[in-house]
């Protein structure tokens, strides 16, 4: 297996497990797991799309007459990308910073879940 391969698995195998755990956190009942979900999902969609554009080695973004030109589009839009899920991630944090004011619970649906009762056995 040439080292390209194994680059490529181990990028795809990061980007899995990260994304992974994006959605692990995203299905959590609590705020902050959940902005920590869509952060860990949006690295991973930037990554992504940067490996799309493939990994270029002493490539110019720019054409200048030589042979191998980087495809500058991918590293614009995760750019673009990186400013737009700052401010989402700002607006998200702002809006479960106002629902825990205003329900005075942190839990995404806004009621905390009903502590459970000890069984007798389980003593």
């Amino acid at each position: 297996m040439n080292s390209w391969m194994s680059l490529e698995f181990l990028l795809a195998s990061g980007l899995g497990l990260v994304a992974a755990a994006g959605i692990y956190l995203m299905l959590r009942g609590r705020t902050f797991p959940v902005v920590l979900g869509l952060s860990l999902l949006g690295y991973a969609v930037n990554v992504f799309l940067v490996a799309m554009g493939r990994l270029w080695h002493n490539a110019p973004p720019i054409l200048t007459g030589g042979a191998a030109v980087a495809d500058p589009l991918p590293q614009a839009l995760v750019l673009t990308a990186i400013v737009i899920g700052f401010a989402t991630t700002g607006f998200v944090i702002e809006l479960a910073l106002r629902s825990r004011h205003e329900s005075g619970s942190d839990h995404v649906d806004g009621h905390e879940p009903a502590p459970q009762r000890a069984k007798a056995g389980d003593r």
